[in-house]
C-alpha cells in the first residue's frame, strides 16, 4: 500500500530539484499569476472559438464535420501530446518547457488569424494544440511544486477562479471582435498575453525539474497514442459524412482502437512510460481521472452546442451570446476559491457529489427552452445552476488528482489529468456531433414529408442537412414554404439540442456517483498517495 507523502518529504523533494522554489508569499503570488495568465491563453482561445463557430460556419461555408475539426484538431494534439509535455517539464525544466509552449502557441495563434480557409485554420489549430501540450501541464505543475499541502487547495481554487474570469473575456471579447472587426482578431489577442507571461516567468519563477528522472522520453508512447486518438476521432467525425459502413471510417476506428490497446500494452512494459500505469493503483488518482473524463466530456460537449442555439436559433448576436454566459462564469469564479479552501474541512467527496448533481440539473434545465424562449426565465437559471456546479467541482477535483502522487511527478500527474479531460472533450464533440445530426434528421424528416418541395430542391436540402441549423434554404422556393421549412429546421435543432443536454446531464450525474464510490466518507480527505512504483 502506498505511503502518505508527508510535508517533510515534500520539502526534501523540492530541494532535490535544480533550483529550489522560494517560499515567501510575494514570490508565490507571482508564480500563481504566471500560471493563471499562461493557462488563460489556452482557455480564452477555446471559449472564444466556441462562440464564433456559428459565424465561421457561415463565413467559410463549413459543414458540421469541418466545424468539429476546427475544435478537434486543437484538442487532438493537445490531448495526445500533453502527457509528453508533462514529462518534458519534469525532465528538462518546467519553466523552460512552459516558455516553449507559450512561444509555440502564440506563433500558431497568429497563423490561425492569417488562415485563408477552413483547411489552413484546422492545420494552424493543430499546432496550437502542440503548444498547449507544453503549456497547460506546466502551469499546474508549477503551482503544485510551489505551494505546501495545506495551501494547495486554495491555490488551485484561486487558479480556477481567475481562469474563469479571464476565460469570460473570451466570449465577450470574441463576440465584439466578430461584430466590429473580424474573427481573426480572436487569435491575435494571445500575442500581448504571451509577452506578459514570458516577462514574469523569467523574472520571478525559478526553474524546477525532477533530478531523479532517468532522462528518457517515451517517444513511442506518444506516437501510439497520437495515432490511436487520430484514428478514433477521424472515424467518428467523418461518419457524419460517409456513415459507419464506409471503409475509411471503419478502418480509421479499427486502427484507432488497436493503437490505443497497443499504447496501453507498451506503457505497461517500457522502462520510462509517459503514463505509468502504477499511478492508477491510487484510488484517488484513478477515481479523479474517471470523474474528469465524465465531467469534462459533459462540459465540452454541451458548450460546443449552446452557442449554436444562442446565435442560430434564438437570434442572439455574437456579443450578446458572449454576455449571456457571464452569470455562469461569475458563479464559477465565486465558488471556485471557496470550494478549494473547504477541501480540508469537508473533504473531496462531499463537494464532488454536490457539484455534479448541480451540473446535471443545469443541463436538464437547458431542455426547457424552445425557439424564441426568454433568456431571463429559461437560459439564465440554467447557466447559474451550471456555474454553481462547476465552481464547486473543479478545484477539489484538481486538488485530489494532483495530491495523489509524489511531488516529483507533478508534471506527469498534471499531464495525465489534463489529457484525460481533453480526450473526454474531444470524444464528446465527435460522438455528440453524430448523435445531434441523427436526431436532427429524424426530427426533420416528418416535417419535410408534409411540404410540397420539388425533387431537385429536396436534393439540395438533403445535401445541406450536415450543417444543422445553418443549412441554406433554396431561394427559388415560395415564401410560405421557406417560412415553414425554416421553422421545421429550428424545431429539429431544438429537439437534437435537448437530447444532447440529457446525455451530458447523465454524464455529469455519473461523475457524482463515481465520487461517492471512489473517495473517502464525507469530511475525510483521500489518503491514497502514490510515491513511486515500488511503493505502489
Amino acid at each position: 500500500m502506498a505511503k502518505l507523502l508527508t510535508e517533510a518529504s515534500r520539502k526534501d523533494a523540492i530541494t532535490s530539484y535544480s533550483s529550489s522554489t522560494t517560499s515567501n508569499d510575494h514570490s508565490r503570488a507571482w508564480i500563481l499569476a504566471v500560471a493563471i495568465l499562461g493557462s488563460s491563453m489556452a482557455f480564452i482561445d477555446s471559449t472564444a472559438i466556441a462562440l464564433v463557430l456559428p459565424v465561421l460556419q457561415i463565413e467559410l461555408g463549413a459543414s458540421v464535420p469541418d466545424v468539429q475539426w476546427i475544435i478537434a484538431a486543437y484538442a487532438l494534439f493537445l490531448s495526445s501530446l500533453i502527457l509528453l509535455g508533462g514529462s518534458l517539464g519534469d525532465h528538462f525544466g518546467r519553466r523552460r518547457v512552459f516558455a516553449l509552449g507559450v512561444v509555440l502557441f502564440t506563433i500558431a495563434s497568429v497563423s490561425c488569424g492569417l488562415a485563408a480557409d477552413a483547411k489552413q485554420l484546422i492545420v494552424a489549430r493543430a499546432f496550437q494544440g502542440i503548444g498547449g501540450a507544453l503549456l497547460v501541464p506546466g502551469s499546474l505543475a508549477i503551482i503544485n511544486i510551489s505551494f505546501s499541502k495545506k495551501e494547495r487547495g486554495k491555490a488551485f481554487g484561486t487558479w480556477t477562479g481567475f481562469i474563469a474570469i479571464t476565460t469570460s473575456l473570451g466570449p465577450v471579447l470574441g463576440g465584439w471582435l466578430v461584430e466590429n472587426l473580424s474573427w481573426r482578431w480572436i487569435f491575435f489577442i494571445n500575442v500581448p498575453l504571451a509577452f506578459i507571461v514570458l516577462f514574469i516567468l523569467f523574472w520571478r519563477v525559478p526553474e524546477t525539474r525532477n533530478e531523479k528522472g532517468n532522462g528518457k522520453l517515451d517517444i513511442w508512447g506518444s506516437f501510439l497514442v497520437t495515432i490511436g486518438l487520430s484514428g478514433l476521432i477521424l472515424g467518428l467525425i467523418e461518419s457524419s459524412n460517409f456513415g459507419f459502413n464506409n471503409p475509411m471510417v471503419f478502418g480509421s476506428l479499427l486502427v484507432g482502437i488497436l493503437m490505443i490497446i497497443a499504447f496501453i500494452a507498451y506503457e505497461a512494459r517500457t522502462d520510462s512510460p509517459m503514463m505509468p500505469l502504477y499511478l492508477f493503483k491510487s484510488k484517488a488518482f484513478s477515481g479523479g481521472n474517471l470523474i474528469t473524463l465524465l465531467l469534462w466530456g459533459a462540459w465540452v460537449g454541451a458548450m460546443f452546442f449552446i452557442p449554436f442555439n444562442f446565435i442560430q436559433i434564438q437570434g442572439y448576436s455574437p456579443t450578446t451570446a458572449g454576455i449571456a454566459f457571464l452569470p455562469m462564469i461569475l458563479m464559477l469564479f465565486l465558488l471556485s476559491r471557496w470550494s478549494g479552501g473547504k477541501i480540508n474541512r469537508y473533504g473531496a467527496k462531499f463537494l464532488l457529489v454536490i457539484g455534479p448533481i448541480l451540473i446535471a440539473l443545469g443541463y436538464i434545465m437547458f431542455t426547457i427552452p424552445g425557439v424564441g424562449s426568454s433568456y431571463w426565465t429559461t437560459f439564465l437559471p440554467a447557466l447559474v445552476v451550471l456555474g454553481m456546479g462547476m465552481g464547486i467541482s473543479v478545484a477539489p477535483l484538481t486538488t485530489v488528482v494532483m495530491g495523489a502522487v509524489d511531488i516529483q511527478y507533478s508534471g506527469l500527474a498534471s499531464g495525465i489529468n489534463n489529457s484525460v479531460g481533453r480526450v473526454a472533450g474531444l470524444l464528446a464533440v465527435a460522438v455528440l456531433g453524430v448523435v445531434a445530426l441523427k436526431a436532427f434528421n429524424s426530427s426533420l424528416d416528418p416535417d419535410l414529408s408534409k411540404l410540397q418541395i420539388p425533387p431537385e430542391y429536396r436534393e439540395i436540402i438533403n445535401d445541406e442537412r450536415i450543417k444543422l441549423a445553418a443549412m441554406e434554404i433554396p431561394e427559388a422556393l415560395s415564401s410560405d414554404v421557406k417560412l415553414l421549412l425554416k421553422r421545421a429546421i429550428a424545431n429539429s435543432f431544438v429537439d437534437s439540442f435537448r437530447l444532447i443536454m440529457i446525455i451530458t446531464g447523465c454524464l455529469a450525474l455519473a461523475s457524482g456517483v463515481c465520487s461517492w464510490i471512489f473517495f473517502d466518507r464525507v469530511g475525510k480527505r483521500s489518503k491514497t498517495v502514490v510515491k513511486d512504483e515500488k511503493a505502489a
